[in-house]
């Protein structure tokens, strides 16, 4: 990121060098991003990109959700069982193909463009949140 002047503001912000756009904490709080287990995994032929049907447990009020990720490339279906990662869960559910997506599971590009899904180094409770 590149450090500019905020547009609306005469205080200094932070603007993403391709989009062009800034974010303020008030937009970050608005995103809630839980950790999880995956609990089950399907293969997905269903979806348009090769994708992995997760269920995963996020705890307490928040129970088991579904997502769909297009990770293929790194993981099969059995390596994801167990595995904690971190999703957005208060975006709408989305429809993908027979199901509703319920939650957005997080990765980052690879140097290939490749997803790699986003954990915590160490096993934290379900359903703790991202701060």
């Amino acid at each position: 990121m590149v450090k500019t002047a905020h547009r609306h503001s005469s205080r200094p912000g932070w603007t993403d060098p391709v989009s062009g756009q800034s974010a303020t904490i008030e937009d970050f709080l608005k995103l809630d991003i839980r950790i999880g287990t995956v609990v089950r995994t399907a293969a997905f032929p269903e979806a348009r990109k090769p994708a992995i049907r997760l269920w995963i447990d996020f705890g307490g009020e928040l129970g088991e959700k579904q997502s769909s990720a297009q990770i293929t490339t790194h993981y099969t279906p059995e390596s994801l069982v167990g595995k904690q990662v971190l999703a957005v869960v208060n975006f709408p559910p989305r429809q993908i193909g027979p199901m509703h997506s319920e939650v957005l599971t997080l990765g980052v590009s690879d140097g290939k463009g490749e997803i790699v899904l986003m954990a915590p180094d160490q096993n934290v409770p379900n359903g703790s949140r991202l701060h």
